[in-house]
């Protein structure tokens, strides 16, 4: 930590209480800090602050930038650092932040621990030996509290599932199913879904495959898709394509299709092309196309060229002759010239 007034402090009660007790005896604002264990990844959480990234570890994080996130990147990047230090393995600890001003929590801010902290000068009040069950519990509170639609108040949702997400307790995946009900608001559960499926492994993917399956919202729905294809759980590419062939809506099958694209599989290039074949929506087939621009080229560009050629409906083929002239592919300008001569 630097530039930063750092002060140990041990919690007499329950964290939330304590978070409380702290913000309402500090008339200046602070910064309330802890570390529990990081749910096992290959992970380095950082600040998306424009921090100066030293090549050692997470270089400095910025507590006092406007412009903050969360900048994730893999443990096995890392190599030697800037002071010549080659990192056999990564800490295993999330550090979770929390500003206080005006006796309230007003951001939650996570990053690993190999990070540095630069307060802005802003007293940083240490909590030593946190539990990682109360952690949850609290974070839990602030994000049904806040909401997601009232003003800055979505920044501590976003600050607060992150945090949970990353917590390596199995509160945490009760915590976030607990976001993702049809009685919570589709913002709320679009965020809680990305988080199952980036972090939680097999309990995340079976609550994202009941929400792929009994969601009431087509926007959520297609936001499961992208979710599931984060995951990386070995069932998710398959509720991918059930999603892509199934689903009621055009708009979640288009975007099962998109991001089936992106997993690249012969799996996926199979209900891709059966898309294009089967599905009776035109909106979709051309989704499909897509999907195939966006395979490897020796996959894609083949595909697309078929389509062009064989396809009866004629906006698929316009499609798929748009998506083969912005591949610059020779064997595209091949198959332009022998439309063109014929």
């Amino acid at each position: 930590m630097q530039n930063a007034r750092v002060e140990s402090h041990t919690a007499s009660g329950q964290l939330a209480a304590e978070i409380k007790n702290l913000a309402d005896q500090s008339a200046q604002p602070q910064w309330i800090a802890y570390a529990v264990p990081e749910v096992p990844s290959d992970r380095q959480i950082c600040c998306h602050n424009g921090g100066n990234w030293n090549g050692d570890g997470c270089g400095t994080c910025r507590l006092e930038d406007r412009d903050y996130g969360v900048n994730m990147s893999s443990r096995n990047n890392e190599g030697a650092g800037a002071n010549g230090v080659i990192h056999l393995e990564g800490p295993r600890n999330l550090v979770v932040l929390l500003r206080t001003e005006a006796k309230r929590v007003m951001k939650i801010r996570v990053l690993s621990e190999g990070c540095t902290i630069d307060a802005g000068g802003l007293p940083i009040i240490w909590l030593p030996s946190v539990k990682p069950t109360e952690s949850v519990a609290m974070l839990t509170a602030y994000a049904h509290d806040a909401g997601v639609d009232h003003g800055d108040d979505h920044r501590i949702v976003e600050g607060a599932l992150t945090a949970i997400a990353l917590h390596a307790d199995p509160s945490a995946d009760t915590a976030l199913e607990s976001f993702v009900g049809p009685d919570q608001p589709e913002q709320l559960r679009k965020h809680a879904s990305f988080w199952l499926g980036e972090s939680r492994g097999k309990a995340g993917f079976l609550a994202l495959q009941k929400m792929a399956k009994n969601d009431p919202s087509s926007d959520v729905r297609a936001h499961v898709t992208f979710a599931l294809s984060v995951s990386r759980e070995p069932g998710a590419q398959d509720e991918m394509i059930r999603m892509a062939k199934d689903d009621e809506s055009s708009h979640v099958r288009g975007q099962a299709l998109f991001w089936l694209a992106h997993k690249a599989g012969q799996k996926a290039v199979g209900t891709i092309t059966g898309a294009i074949e089967n599905d009776p929506d035109t909106e979709v087939k051309k989704k499909a196309v897509f999907a195939l621009s966006q395979l490897p080229k020796d996959e894609g560009v083949p595909k697309l060229i078929e389509v062009a050629q064989n396809n009866h409906n004629p906006a698929v083929r316009k499609q798929a002759m748009f998506w083969l002239g912005q591949s610059n592919d020779p064997r595209a300008l091949a198959f332009f010239e022998k439309v063109l001569s014929q």
